[in-house]
């Protein structure tokens, strides 16, 4: 018999433990929804000086005065749905995010902001390094001018507008890409038949747009910093390269010391800048990936968000982008002349070493032979001693009666002699080389 599929308790998987955390990621950030007569408020700021406990404990508070659930203590996104509208909240690597919508528009779009709808007294609790701030408004077509100069003197202040048909044409978007006199930029959109989902996606491309291209361009300031010392680490580099070459005994280590401590200097300089380089050049191809998703089309005598994009980011990029190779191929060029000037002192030192062992040889063998010629010596002395104590030996046998001839017996002795101690002598130098090779074995 068969198993009844149908019961779900017969259908127990081996999942992975991250399988359905995993899962959730796609739907962890769901896209914005706006209807027309919409008005939305967007925060982007830095996060670096606040916790994300302490980010929480905000975002807490402002569901208490409001009178709604607070988050999830864990919780790296949420929504609080509240009368007058939408609030949501979302962190990311470096910054956070904050987006408040409100259903109805003004006459003017911008005249009431979805942003004073938050209690008054907790918007200033809200850290400080605020990136971007924007406010943005959906509207039908018919509720715009029709003259793109009678758009911008209403909405924009008169300024230059960029701007594109998006979604194939579903609708269009206006901007100047200003902060204007509250600090705040500015967002319209034309609603031809985008739909909630479609227009909350496409303002939500906006808005992803001016995030990443304000921290693709932090990078920017730092690039025209660290330019004047690189230009100085170059000139430093150039001189002391200079020198290498008639460098002498005397004055390579001091080179070798100056080549040192620019090493260090560059290397320090790369830790302070390259994770900035990085992330700038990372922001940018998510600009340029929200630039894509807009699939806009060109409406005539206005900027489309890509051409501005082009001209405006990619030279800051491009800036940065140089100044971060110009700032590694520096370090790679202290390193390598460092690596050529150690290596020179290295081989002049093993030179020097070479004459020294070769003296030190010389002098050993020197000391061989004045050695073994104080051996001789030491023979002839210990033969001429030992001959006289058994000459004293045999006169005193002599005068006990034995009939010896002392002079005869002497002098039969001290050949004898002589190899004994000579035979004595050599057995001992073979003994310490053999004490010597086994004290070095045990070392090694």
């Amino acid at each position: 018999m068969h198993a009844d599929l149908s019961d779900p308790t017969l259908l127990r998987l081996n999942e992975h433990p991250q399988r359905r955390q995993l899962n959730s990621e796609a739907h962890a950030r769901p896209a914005l929804q706006i209807a027309a007569d919409n008005r939305l408020s967007y925060l982007a700021y830095l996060h670096r000086h606040i916790s994300h406990e302490q980010e929480l404990w905000l975002y807490r508070e402002l569901a208490q005065q409001l009178d709604l659930p607070a988050p999830d203590p864990k919780a790296s996104q949420f929504q609080l749905q509240a009368p007058f509208g939408r609030v949501r909240w979302e962190r990311h690597g470096e910054f956070s995010t904050l987006s408040v919508q409100a259903h109805g528009a003004e006459t003017s779009p911008f005249a009431q902001p979805a942003l004073q709808a938050l209690p008054a007294g907790w918007l200033p609790l809200l850290p400080g390094n605020m990136l971007v701030a924007a406010h943005a408004a959906l509207l039908p077509p018919g509720a715009l001018p029709l003259r793109i100069e009678d758009l911008a003197a209403q909405c924009f202040n008169g300024h230059e507008l960029v701007g594109a048909e998006i979604g194939d044409g579903a609708g269009r978007a206006y901007t100047d890409f200003r902060i204007h006199a509250d600090g705040f930029s500015r967002y319209l959109l034309a609603d031809f038949y985008m739909g909630r989902r479609q227009a909350g996606r496409m303002l939500q491309r906006l808005l992803e747009l001016e995030t990443y291209r304000m921290l693709a361009l932090l990078a920017l300031p730092v690039a025209k910093s660290i330019a004047p010392e690189l230009a100085k680490v170059d000139e430093e580099l150039a001189e002391l390269t200079g020198a290498m070459g008639d460098a002498g005994a005397d004055s390579e280590p001091q080179l070798l010391h100056r080549l040192t401590e620019l090493a260090g200097a560059t290397e320090n300089a790369l830790s302070r800048t390259d994770h900035r380089f990085n992330a700038s050049l990372a922001y940018y191809d998510i600009a340029r990936c929200c630039i894509a998703e807009l699939r806009e089309r060109r409406i005539q005598g206005l900027q489309p968000f890509q051409q501005f994009l082009q001209r405006r980011l990619t030279p800051a990029i491009d800036t940065c982008r140089a100044v971060a190779a110009r700032q590694r191929a520096l370090a790679e060029r202290v390193n390598r002349a460092t690596a050529l000037l150690r290596t020179r002192v290295d081989i002049r030192r093993e030179r020097q070493n070479q004459a020294l062992l070769t003296s030190m040889e010389r002098r050993a063998a020197m000391q061989l032979h004045l050695q073994q010629t104080v051996e001789g010596l030491s023979i002839a002395a210990i033969t001429y001693y030992s001959a006289g104590l058994i000459g004293y030996l045999l006169k005193g046998a002599k005068a006990a009666g034995l009939a010896l001839n002392v002079e005869l017996a002497t002098a039969a002795a001290v050949p004898l002699l002589a190899l004994a101690i000579a035979l004595g002598l050599r057995r001992a130098r073979a003994a310490l080389r053999r004490h010597g090779a086994a004290a070095g074995m045990e070392h090694g």
